[in-house]
């Protein structure tokens, strides 16, 4: 699919990656909105963390310097990611996918290219900077997204409802 096949999205089923090229996914997925990663702790109760994201692409790319969300994620590696504007009306991009979890001695090149998109080049430079030290370790948590949902609350709603059926809801 092309950038030009963007309009052919809106008949997809929640569900589809290819939900991945619509201009809300895009514009999300371009962003400085935090990822929040849903997932299942080492305890078995559930979590969402926010983090900084950068998409590859292909895949959703999140970096952390270890602690137990690593060992949680190795032992369950199914994941939810939510990225969301708090627009009126809001935009949110839903993925489901697996975490495969790669230590990288350093920095991890995704967090780097997160830090500048957040932060801006001087911003984003000076973030590196103050954690880029010899024997650096890091974690790269790579999302291929095996389920994506678009919610634009225009032509996208929850539960896959029409507009018409949205706004009647409530109204009885």
């Amino acid at each position: 699919m092309t950038a030009g096949d963007a309009d052919d999205v809106t008949g997809l089923p929640q569900g589809d990656v290819r939900l991945l090229h619509s201009p809300v996914a895009q514009r999300l997925l371009s962003s400085t909105e935090l990822a929040r990663i849903a997932y299942v702790a080492s305890d078995g109760t559930p979590r969402v963390f926010p983090m900084l994201f950068h998409w590859t692409g292909t895949e959703v790319v999140l970096s952390t310097f270890g602690g137990a969300k690593v060992s949680a994620l190795r032992a369950r590696p199914a994941v939810a990611i939510t990225i969301d504007a708090a627009s009126t009306p809001p935009e949110v991009l839903l993925i489901r996918g697996r975490a495969e979890i790669t230590e990288v001695a350093g920095i991890v090149p995704e967090y780097v290219l997160a830090h500048y998109r957040y932060g801006g080049p001087e911003q984003g430079a000076a973030n590196i900077a103050a954690v880029d030290h010899p024997g650096t370790r890091m974690f790269r948590i790579a999302v291929r997204p095996t389920w994506v949902g678009v919610l634009d609350f225009q032509t996208r709603l929850p539960g896959g409802t029409s507009p018409e059926e949205f706004n009647r809801r409530g109204r009885s």
